[in-house]
């Protein structure tokens, strides 16, 4: 898990991967499951979870500092407590699961995320050309305790054993009606108040420890280019296209864990 112990090639995987996830939190929420398979691939599938973490965060602040005006927090109170439900799920899994458990389970969290995200883009695409409000619609938001609930746990509980969360929300939010901005926003918020309340719990099961950090402070130089770049392609990006990538760069991703 130190410089020392990777190689040039392996770093520039690591490195590709945390300027993804500076892209997705600003332009395509999600794409960053790319990064957790590169992640899982270079490093331990369990240690992968803890390095990766604390560059999620800085992709995090630099998505709030970008969209924190688009935020909905009535969406946001509904969810935290079904979320936190599932992130405590997410660590007794970890207490017992060993490497092997961990790396067969995120590559099949991947490959569920991948179905999850191609029925999502034909059950919710927006049309083309269409201007996309930044709120959620009045009926969309009465979507019932028991799917935010639903959501919420399985939320929890993928991002805190996979930091593979970001699917599932991204499904919950546009299923209530939110658009580019409000989702983007209320996503950005979502996620790193989640994510900072992982860090006690992945500290604990010794996921961080110095060695990580180390490795992270030579990562996150790679999210800021990669959070600017997002800000500029959202508006121009071909989200169709670069979801049917991600997605091809999911499943794959997926397999080769469940293989290893």
């Amino acid at each position: 898990m130190t410089l020392w112990h990777i190689s040039g090639w392996e770093f520039a995987a690591l490195a590709f991967a945390a300027l993804l996830v500076g892209f997705s939190k600003t332009a395509v929420s999600g794409a960053n499951t790319v990064s957790l398979a590169i992640f899982a691939a270079v490093l331990p599938a369990r240690a992968s979870t803890g390095v990766l973490l604390p560059v999620l965060i800085a992709g995090d602040v630099l998505a709030v500092l970008t969209y924190r005006r688009h935020a909905h927090w009535p969406t946001l109170w509904r969810l935290f407590p079904a979320v936190a439900a599932g992130v405590v799920l997410g660590t007794l899994f970890l207490l017992w699961a060993d490497d092997g458990v961990v790396r067969t389970s995120i590559g099949a969290i991947l490959l569920l995320m991948a179905g999850v995200t191609m029925w999502r883009r034909r059950r919710a695409a927006a049309p083309d050309g269409r201007e996309e409000p930044d709120e959620p619609d009045t009926v969309t938001t009465r979507t019932g305790r028991i799917k935010a609930r639903s959501y919420g746990v399985l939320g929890g509980f993928t991002t805190m054993v996979a930091n593979a969360g970001g699917p599932v929300m991204s499904l919950y939010l546009l299923s209530a009606g939110f658009r580019k901005l409000g989702f983007l926003g209320t996503s950005a918020f979502f996620f790193l108040v989640v994510n900072v309340s992982k860090v006690p719990f992945s500290a604990g099961l010794g996921l961080i420890d110095g060695r990580s950090l180390l490795l992270d402070a030579a990562l996150l130089v790679f999210v800021v280019p990669g959070a600017l770049l997002g800000g500029w392609a959202v508006h121009r990006i071909d989200q169709r296209l670069f979801e049917r990538l991600v997605i091809a760069a999911t499943v794959v991703g997926g397999v080769q864990l469940l293989l290893r």
